[in-house]
């Protein structure tokens, strides 16, 4: 009986684990779905890295609870009572104690060595082929593109003027950050008031903003269409009123894009007045 109960354990872990794992398979998909498990699809070099690194881990954190399942069986089923009527009375082992030290060191190092190279990879652009500007503000994003003299604000849609067809309810927004597809985007991030955190999971995109400080993280989007984010940091009653809207386009419609938006968001730059030389007695 106690075998079979046994056997009935194991098979509902690995059973819920292949469970997991087909539901983190079916949930990397670009389309937003309800009730979505898993991680969302990639859009971004940093993003494969970290699915690569999370797929990684989730295959040696298996091994390593298939080991440890596999050795209490065996340890409940070889030193049970009826088997070892005078128990083992032994109060150390060099050996084990020596494994059960070196090996999770080991562990840690292979699991060390490509988190931190993940880790750096994804903290600062190197060569970025643009610069954007973000402030956060309570409680809507400022978008500046310094190359291009546009600056402009970006609104979440209210409820009532959402279009079902095409956008969705508390992520969609008036004005979305666009970007042009396979571009090194360098992103710096600050804020007008409170602390806010600029987050774009698809991208692996997740840095703070302070007042008073400009934060740097970078992004390239792959893959045309719309990934959404939204503020994590939270920053106030509308809180959940501050999507993240970031649009990807193709070189040919990003020019395009960028033609129309001289025109309606053309930064105005202030007139200045040089003070006069000439000094009169």
């Amino acid at each position: 009986m106690k075998i079979r109960k046994l056997s009935w354990f194991v098979s509902t872990v690995i059973g819920l684990a292949v469970t997991a794992y087909a539901s983190l398979l079916s949930g990397a998909s670009a389309e937003m779905k309800p009730w979505q498990l898993g991680v969302p699809d990639p859009v971004s070099p940093v993003a494969v890295r970290i699915h690569e690194f999370h797929d990684y881990l989730l295959w040696l954190i298996t091994a390593i609870t298939i080991f440890v399942l596999a050795l209490l069986v065996y340890v409940c089923f070889r030193f049970k009572a009826s088997r070892n009527p005078n128990p083992s009375k032994t109060t150390h082992n060099t050996t084990i104690e020596v494994l059960w030290t070196v090996v999770p060191v080991l562990i840690l190092v292979v699991v060390a060595v490509p988190s931190f190279k993940t880790l750096y990879y994804g903290d600062r652009a190197v060569d970025p082929d643009m610069t954007i500007k973000v402030t956060a503000n309570q409680w809507y994003w400022t978008y500046e593109y310094p190359d291009q003299g546009i600056t402009f604000d970006s609104y979440m849609v209210p409820e009532k003027e959402i279009d079902p067809k095409t956008q969705t309810y508390l992520l969609s927004v008036d004005n979305p950050l666009v970007v042009p597809v396979g571009k090194k985007v360098q992103v710096l991030v600050t804020s007008n008031d409170v602390m806010h955190s600029f987050y774009v999971p698809q991208a692996v995109v997740q840095i703070y903003g302070i007042a008073g400080r400009t934060n740097e993280t970078w992004m390239q989007i792959d893959k045309e269409g719309i990934v959404y984010g939204q503020c994590n940091q939270v920053c106030g009653i509308n809180h959940s009123a501050m999507p993240i809207a970031v649009k990807a386009l193709p070189a040919e419609k990003y020019e395009a894009w960028l033609t129309e938006a001289k025109k309606k968001f053309a930064s105005a730059a202030p007139k200045v007045q040089v003070a006069s030389s000439n000094i009169s007695n």
